[in-house]
């Protein structure tokens, strides 16, 4: 069973950090993009951040830029988001994603194709 599982999420003041994990399991995606979503209360779910297979690459919607920083540690399958100087606009479930086909289609961002998910983890930021 393939699995993307999300933790680290919790509440935060404003100002403060966390730092998310997705790992995964049942198959490797060392040759996946992976990105990150959120979706707050009432809101459609946004891209974050997503990292291409070898971690060069690196994209990050404007609001987070500077801010948040998206790595991977492919011998442990699991990719992190860095998220620093939290606002309370940044609270949301925040999802990680994988696009298992990317690597073979030649897709690259914004086109990739999210096939697998994991089940979100929860940030709160206090103001």
């Amino acid at each position: 069973q393939v699995q993307l599982v999300e933790s680290g999420g919790g509440l935060v003041q404003a100002g403060g950090s966390l730092r998310l994990s997705c790992a995964a399991s049942g198959r490797t995606f060392r040759d996946s993009p992976m990105g990150w979503f959120r979706q707050a209360p009432g809101k459609e779910r946004e891209f974050v951040a997503v990292i291409s297979w070898g971690g060069s690459r690196t994209y990050y919607t404007d609001s987070v830029k500077g801010r948040f920083t998206v790595s991977r540690d492919n011998a442990k399958n699991t990719v992190y988001l860095q998220m620093n100087s939290l606002k309370p606009e940044d609270a949301a479930v925040y999802y990680c994603a994988a696009d298992s086909t990317a690597v073979y289609s030649g897709r690259s961002h914004p086109n990739y194709r999210y096939d697998y998910w994991g089940q979100g983890t929860q940030v709160t930021v206090s103001s």
